[in-house]
């Protein structure tokens, strides 16, 4: 039952203070270690699938072991230094705080009417070009950013720091990593970063299909729309190319009554995307707001729901 506190503890700890900015965040450290190793693996290794392969491995293997050394020393050196250890680790694997934080900061330049603010800020959230958005392009963007990164900056971290604890919470951040960092489909990338694009796909999987009910139960409670948060996800989510991404964005269109997705520009080229839910609402800056509340609520959710779930399998066993 140790886990249930220590990420109950660490879920307290990202919503009070958020990333610690001036401390070295091990998902930087884990995409640095990445970095490293990308030059030395493909020249060792002929094929750039199978060194991108051994990279993403090492980089897994690599994190979670450090992760475990510190835990055992931690708590050799004292029970409760382990317990400090257990929990700190843990919250550097959530990020709602800072979602909903870069979410708000862009929701606030709009209602300043600043909107190359808003576009440099929101900037931070997305791979796409922002700098031509308008009003409802920047929200939109915004919107799909926060229903996105649910999924892999909290419910994932989340189920898998409830499958295995700390050592598990960081080899699924490591995952997320290697993807931000190798999983890009340009001519550098497509064989290299191939394992990491689908393992992150593979560890998601779950996860993003245990979001769609949270978001509904989050949309209950918010009173928002649940029963459009799960017909929208099935029907729309998977039209996207993600077989993750669409479901969580499908799930906060429905939930809010927009309509997500559509053309975007990305390094200057136009990528056709498939449009997500039904447009019964036009977008406007509020639904940035409620996008995080959704996040928040989903988060709460999935705290809740997974404790249940392991306190039921501790207690029969």
């Amino acid at each position: 039952m140790k886990w249930i506190l220590y990420i109950w503890l660490a879920l307290a700890l990202d919503y009070l203070i958020g990333d610690p900015r001036r401390l070295p965040h091990p998902v930087k450290l884990i995409g640095g270690l990445a970095i490293r190793l990308e030059a030395p693996m493909r020249a060792r290794f002929a094929s750039a699938r199978i060194a991108g392969l051994v990279t993403a491995l090492a980089v897994i293997g690599i994190a979670a072991l450090t992760t475990w050394a510190c835990l055992t020393l931690a708590e050799g050196a004292a029970s409760w230094l382990g317990h400090i250890m257990a929990v700190l680790i843990l919250y550097t694997a959530f990020a709602a705080r800072d979602l909903d934080r870069h979410g708000r900061s862009v929701q606030a330049a709009l209602r300043q009417g600043d909107l190359p603010l808003a576009r440099r800020r929101v900037s931070l959230m997305v791979g796409r070009d922002t700098a031509r958005l308008d009003e409802a392009g920047v929200t939109r963007a915004t919107v799909e950013s926060v229903a996105e990164n649910t999924v892999d900056g909290i419910i994932a971290p989340l189920f898998f720091a409830f499958l295995g604890g700390p050592v598990a919470a960081v080899a699924y951040k490591a995952v997320s990593t290697l993807d931000s960092t190798f999983g890009y489909r340009n001519e550098r990338y497509l064989q290299f970063g191939w394992a990491s694009a689908r393992l992150d796909d593979a560890v998601n999987y779950l996860p993003a299909r245990i979001n769609v009910l949270l978001t509904a139960l989050a949309a209950w409670a918010l009173k928002e729309d649940p029963r459009a948060a799960w017909r929208v996800a099935w029907r729309d989510g998977p039209k996207h190319n993600s077989p993750n991404a669409g479901l969580a964005e499908a799930s906060t269109a429905g939930a809010l009554g927009v309509q997500l997705g559509g053309p975007v520009y990305r390094s200057g080229r136009l990528e056709e995307m498939p449009t997500l839910g039904d447009l019964r609402h036009p977008l406007s800056p509020t639904h940035i707001a409620r996008a995080c509340r959704l996040m928040m609520g989903a988060t709460l959710a999935g705290a809740v729901l997974f404790s249940l779930v392991r306190g039921i399998i501790l207690w029969a066993m």
